[in-house]
């Protein structure tokens, strides 16, 4: 049974311009760093230029352009994803970063901060739950999700009133924590096998 800290990826959903993504996930990445039993890595998806074009034999410059997106999501023990609502799904960017990789997401537990509007984008995390769950992925129940977005954030990019956010926070990350232990301990006693 391993000793290390959990790693945990945080992953900005959005490439947008002017997207709200790396507030919410500087902010959360903040919360989950109080934590003694997790690393954490945010991962930008704006830094990483994918293909558009999936392919079971990638070029070889597709796969140099995989080689530092990939190896971040194999090392991870959980995820959150922080995504927005698009047209009451999430961003294609997200879709595609989830397509490119399958193996890396299998047996591990996932959590998730949204945003947006009245919805504070509940209806992507609905969808991302069922994507999820096709590439043997544990969603965490309790999320994070940030109404009208714009009203609830200072100009110093944390929230107006953290109160209710940050329980959410922790209530998310306590999740995380035993899905991501009990699973790292499963793959290592015996490796998943999809």
């Amino acid at each position: 049974m391993s000793t290390e800290n959990l790693r945990l990826a945080v992953i900005i959903g959005s490439v947008r311009e002017g997207r709200f993504g790396p507030t919410a996930a500087s902010w959360f990445a903040a919360e989950a760093r109080q934590r003694t039993d997790l690393d954490v890595d945010v991962i930008d998806l704006a830094d990483e230029p994918l293909p558009h074009v999936l392919s079971a034999a990638p070029a070889p410059e597709t796969v140099q352009t995989l080689e530092t997106l990939t190896p971040r999501l194999a090392a991870a023990d959980a995820f959150v994803v922080v995504t927005p609502e698009y047209n009451h799904s999430f961003p294609a960017s997200l879709k595609n970063a989830i397509d490119w990789h399958m193996k890396q997401w299998q047996a591990k537990p996932v959590g998730f901060v949204s945003y947006g509007g009245f919805a504070g984008g509940l209806r992507a995390v609905e969808h991302l739950r069922q994507v999820f769950a096709e590439l043997h992925a544990v969603t965490v129940r309790d999320t994070v999700s940030f109404h009208n977005v714009w009203e609830l954030f200072g100009k110093d990019g944390l929230p107006k009133d953290a109160t209710g956010c940050n329980a959410a926070a922790k209530t998310m990350l306590d999740q995380l924590a035993w899905w991501g232990t009990a699973l790292r301990e499963a793959r290592e006693k015996h490796p998943y096998q999809s």
